[in-house]
């Protein structure tokens, strides 16, 4: 079984979090995650984050230096549904639009005109 991972989940008090016999009755992280993966709510997402983010970027690697896009791989696909289906590609650091056919905007491989 599956607990939620947020950090103060335990503490929230909702009803569906209520376990234990009469007398003994506790608020507990609840089970069987339904939603955000290892989070019950976004809520419990937040709380992890705020106290473990920094810790996890700087584990996996942060980024010191800003990355950059050249004109050559800006290009992306795009399609104006108001104009009877339109696809594209575009560069919007040339400042270009490439009409193309659907079958152009299917094919995965094709990245650039």
């Amino acid at each position: 079984m599956r607990y939620c991972q947020g950090t103060q989940c335990h503490e929230y008090r909702t009803k569906d979090r209520i376990r234990g016999q009469k007398g003994d009755k506790h608020y507990e992280t609840r089970k069987g995650i339904l939603y955000h993966g290892e989070f019950c709510s976004t809520r419990c997402q937040d709380d992890w984050l705020t106290k473990f983010a920094a810790r996890a970027i700087d584990h996996f690697g942060r980024i010191h230096e800003p990355k950059r896009t050249d004109c050559d791989n800006a290009w992306y696909k795009t399609y104006d549904w108001r104009n009877g289906t339109n696809h594209y590609f575009v560069n919007d650091l040339l400042g270009q639009r490439v009409l193309i056919t659907q079958q152009q905007y299917d094919d995965d491989n094709l990245v650039r005109p």
